[in-house]
Order: structure tokens, then C-alpha cells, then sequence
């Protein structure tokens, strides 16, 4: 199976020291995308999610818009097993769309 895992963040985490370099729980959300049989794209994001952790299990490409516009192969591309952070626009309604790709 081919699946992108989306978890939505409001904001990072603070600490004493200052702001770390991860989502700040509890999280708003989780998405779970299967684009093995072709393109498929994850619901809108929340209101006030301001970036995404992604998670893919498969080599694909992925794309976002507010339109659910289908990602393809000559988008940017990740490697099977990775995990990608990306600040997107807050209150805009975006989605990420993924596709299989070699």
C-alpha cells in the first residue's frame, strides 16, 4: 500500500530555551491518505493549522492547493520512508494530494 500519514500543527513547541523544531501537541489532527490506486488528496486542513508533518511509506509526489488539484510525477518528489515538514497558509482551506511515482 501507498500512503502519505498527514499530522496537522497550530504552532511549535516552546521550551526555556526558546522555539523547537517539532508540532506542539496535541496535535490538530490526523489524516491518512492511500494514493496506491492513483492520485488521491487528504481532506482541508484545519482552520489554524499552520504546517504538516508528512509521512510516506511509498516513493510518490506530492502537491498543495486549496482546489484538492491532483499531484503529478513531475511534482516534488519524496523518497519511500520519509518525513517532511511544511508550513502552509493558515485559514485557507489547503490539501496535499499524492501520487505514486519512481
Amino acid at each position: 500500500m501507498a500512503k502519505l500519514y498527514i499530522t496537522e500543527f497550530a504552532d511549535i513547541a516552546q521550551t526555556v530555551r526558546g522555539a523547537a523544531q517539532v508540532g506542539q501537541e496535541p496535535s490538530n489532527g490526523t489524516q491518512v491518505v492511500d494514493y496506491s490506486g492513483g492520485a488521491a488528496a487528504s481532506n482541508a486542513f484545519a482552520a489554524t493549522t499552520t504546517y504538516v508533518r508528512i509521512h510516506t511509506d511509498a516513493i510518490c509526489s506530492i502537491h498543495f492547493s486549496t482546489a484538492g488539484t491532483a499531484a503529478t510525477t513531475s511534482n516534488r518528489r519524496l523518497p519511500a520512508d520519509t518525513t517532511e515538514y511544511f508550513g502552509v497558509p493558515v485559514g485557507q482551506s489547503y490539501k496535499v494530494s499524492a501520487i505514486s511515482n519512481t
